[in-house]
């Protein structure tokens, strides 16, 4: 026996007012690659230091569309020379509408960078080996431990700006 499942009220209809978001495309929105040494071995490169820096920034592209940027740059160096250096702009357009302000924020800081960095992940590792590199796979990153950072920094220097304009 098969259950029946009762018309709903909106007629299977979704609720125009309720919160929306869903990704709409992923992109690579620029990328660059440099090998200063070239096919030179610099002492050390075997182990090099790896400095890991990662961005995001968000655009409105009008009506209920976002764009995330998440810029990853990765640069090995040895000996203070660079091996080699990448850097990445993944991005990302999501529609949003009817969503509160602050779950905005939280999706476009913490969602959104992390939908776009296995992609960034994917581009950098490519470049690499294309380069006669090892492939190198970004870490795992909590973006929602940045963006919590970031707001607190944030609230400290609008709380730090308020009172320098009292005094």
């Amino acid at each position: 026996m098969v259950d029946e499942v009762p018309p709903s009220a909106t007629n299977g209809q979704v609720d125009p007012n309720a919160p929306q978001f869903a990704p709409q495309a992923v992109y690579l929105k620029d990328v660059s690659f440099e090998a200063p040494i070239g096919p030179r071995v610099a002492p050390n490169s075997a182990n090099p230091t790896i400095n890991l820096n990662l961005n995001t920034s968000v655009n409105d592209l009008g009506g209920d569309m976002k764009e995330v940027v998440l810029t990853v740059r990765v640069e090995a160096k040895a000996a203070d020379k660079t091996v080699w250096l990448v850097e990445a702009q993944q991005a990302g357009a999501f529609g949003m509408r009817n969503v509160p302000a602050a779950d905005a924020q939280r999706l476009l800081g913490i969602f959104c960078p992390n939908y776009l960095l296995p992609y960034a992940r994917q581009v950098i590792s490519d470049l690499l080996t294309k380069g006669g590199f090892p492939p190198f796979l970004l870490p795992p990153v909590n973006f929602e431990v940045l963006f919590t950072q970031a707001a607190a920094q944030a609230a400290q220097q609008q709380a730090a700006g308020a009172a320098g304009a009292v005094n």
